[in-house]
C-alpha cells in the first residue's frame, strides 16, 4: 500500500483541504505531474486544471484556475488563486466558465489566452460530465 503524506488546499479566502493523501495529479504549468509519499521538492506555478486527490476516504477532484504547488517529501501545499470543488455543482461551474470566458475575451497575449483556452476546455468537460 501506497504511503500517505499531508495535503493543504487554500485560496485566499478559506482552507478547502487539510488532510493526508496517497496520491494527487497536479496540473502544473509545465503538464501534469503526480505526487507521491517522498516526492522531491519542487515548487511549481499551476495552469487552470484539475486536482486528482486520492485518499483512503476516496478521490476528490477539485477545479484550480492557477496558483501554485510546492512539494516536499512530506507535504504539498497548493495556493490557489480560485478553488471549485468539482462535486460543487452546476452553478459552481457555470460561475468559473463564464470568468474563463471573461478571460479569453480581455487576453492580451498568447499565454493569457492558451490559459483560458485550457480553463474553457476543462470546464465545459466537467460540465459535460456532469450533464451525463
Amino acid at each position: 500500500m501506497a504511503g500517505t503524506f499531508k495535503i493543504e488546499i487554500v485560496s485566499p479566502e478559506r482552507v478547502l483541504l487539510s488532510g493526508e493523501a496517497t496520491e494527487v495529479i497536479v496540473p502544473g504549468m509545465e503538464g501534469d505531474f503526480t505526487v507521491l509519499e517522498g516526492h522531491a521538492p519542487l515548487i511549481s506555478a499551476l495552469r487552470p486544471g484539475i486536482l486528482d486527490i486520492k485518499q483512503a476516504s476516496g478521490r476528490r477532484r477539485i477545479y484550480v484556475r492557477g496558483g501554485f504547488a510546492e512539494v516536499d517529501p512530506t507535504v504539498l501545499t497548493i495556493l490557489a488563486q480560485n478553488l471549485v470543488d468539482v462535486e460543487a455543482g452546476a452553478g459552481a461551474i457555470a460561475e468559473e466558465l463564464r470568468v474563463a470566458e471573461g478571460m479569453l475575451a480581455s487576453a492580451t497575449d498568447d499565454l493569457g489566452r492558451m490559459l483560458a483556452h485550457d480553463a474553457i476546455a476543462t470546464l465545459r468537460g466537467l460540465g459535460a460530465a456532469r450533464a451525463a
